[in-house]
């Protein structure tokens, strides 16, 4: 059976996590565009005061104070929705937590406690919003991370709780795609996102605060892929080219990342900023939320990513990309032969407007090198001949759109067309 999705403003949206972070702007957004949303999360405090900022905004919301290590708690939380609603049509797995520690350090209790919320709560929210949407038809969009992919050390647990999650919704997805029931699974996986997430993390390191890597980005950015899921069906969505950077690496040469990420690693998560004491240490009970973003002091997180945009409108991308192609082939031909009215006008104009790599848009969206853990470990491109020269390829890269445009007016004023 076709997976046929709503539109946004004729939606019902179960979230987890929603009481902060990703969840809390995934619910924000999704009602400022119509839908009624059911947030979920243990924090009742922060669960009244989203959805009160929620419907003064003209949204429609309720909340469900659950945990969702407890199946019962998420079987509540869905016959609410129903009672509520009438049913959802899609269902947001987003609740999470982590550890920050060696893998020998953190004790075993506090690993089981770990999954019991990261994967046992996207297995149950998953199995709970499969049965009934079976009948419906809606989407699953389950929040797992670039870590599904790639492991960092002294987060060895979250690691491992988020490649479990890949590997259930790959199963859940491919069993329901054979049964044909009209139901889309999308995972979604954001890199380091500036959320509440450090903050709410148990701290093993002995270190005064936690961080995450950069670049970050903004938990608007991850809702904006899980919205754009809730609609679209798609099967997997990257947030964040950084964390595509390190999963393409960690497959290509996994132990030259294994080693990069070994030296930078501690670096890059420990911070002198504790944030605030109220939040810390959410893994055995909710501690408060109520904001998207992080209070720790950092650098600005990233309002877009380029990445995603291009994952969620694939056909425009690959058309830029072959124009671009097809017009430098085009006139590299031209060069060559030396023949052709256009070939003249393409060459006399691409020498004179060749962008700059930090003009092109989106490129102030692409990670920097120097900010990947490990970073500062590698030899100094100086120290390796011949590297300078290459490392200015980039800026020699054109925009597609603004030579093609600037062809076309040149090829009109000429009297081609």
């Amino acid at each position: 059976m076709a997976v046929r999705l709503k539109k946004l403003s004729d939606q019902t949206i179960v979230i987890t996590g929603a009481s902060s972070g990703i969840g809390l702007a995934t619910a924000r957004m999704a009602a400022g565009r119509g839908a009624a949303v059911v947030l979920v999360a243990r924090d009742e405090p922060s669960l009244v005061s989203a959805v009160n900022g929620i419907r003064e905004s003209g949204g429609r919301a309720e909340y469900v104070v659950a945990d969702v290590a407890d199946l019962d708690a998420v079987e509540k939380a869905a016959a609410f929705t129903e009672e509520k609603f009438g049913g959802f049509d899609t269902w947001v797995n987003d609740a999470g937590t982590s550890i920050y520690g060696t893998q020998e350090q953190t004790p075993i209790d506090d690993q089981r406690r770990l999954f019991e919320t990261n994967y046992w709560g996207v297995v149950h929210g998953s199995l709970v919003a499969a049965q009934r949407l079976k009948r419906r038809g809606g989407a699953i969009i389950n929040v797992g991370s670039v870590l599904s992919d790639r492991a960092i050390a002294y987060q060895g647990t979250y690691s491992a709780s988020k490649h479990a999650v890949k590997g259930f919704t790959d199963a859940l997805r491919m069993e329901l795609e054979a049964e044909g029931a009209p139901v889309s699974v999308t995972l979604i996986k954001p890199a380091a996102i500036d959320s509440l997430f450090a903050e709410h993390a148990r701290n093993l390191l002995g270190s005064p605060g936690l961080a995450v890597p950069p670049p970050t980005y903004d938990p608007k950015v991850v809702a904006r892929a899980i919205t754009f899921a809730a609609t679209t069906p798609r099967r997997d969505l990257y947030v964040g080219g950084g964390g595509v950077l390190i999963s393409v690496l960690g497959t290509l040469f996994p132990r030259a990342t294994d080693a990069l990420m070994a030296k930078g690693a501690r670096a890059a998560q420990t911070s002198q900023h504790a944030g605030r004491p109220g939040r810390r240490d959410n893994l055995h009970e909710g501690r408060p939320g109520g904001e998207e973003r992080s209070s720790l002091p950092g650098p600005a997180a990233r309002q877009s990513s380029l990445v995603l945009e291009a994952q969620m409108h694939p056909v425009a991308t690959l058309a830029v990309l072959a124009g671009g192609v097809a017009l430098v082939a085009g006139a590299l031909a031209a060069r060559r032969s030396g023949r052709g009215r256009i070939v003249s006008l393409a060459m006399d104009h691409l020498p004179r407007h060749l962008p700059r790599a930090r003009d092109i848009p989106g490129y102030r969206d692409l990670p920097r090198a120097r900010d990947l853990p490990g970073y500062r470990h590698l030899p100094r491109a100086r120290d390796l001949p011949g590297l300078l020269a290459s490392g200015r390829l980039a800026e020699l890269l054109p925009d597609p759109a603004r030579i093609g445009a600037a062809l076309v007016r040149r090829a009109r004023r000429s009297g081609l067309f």
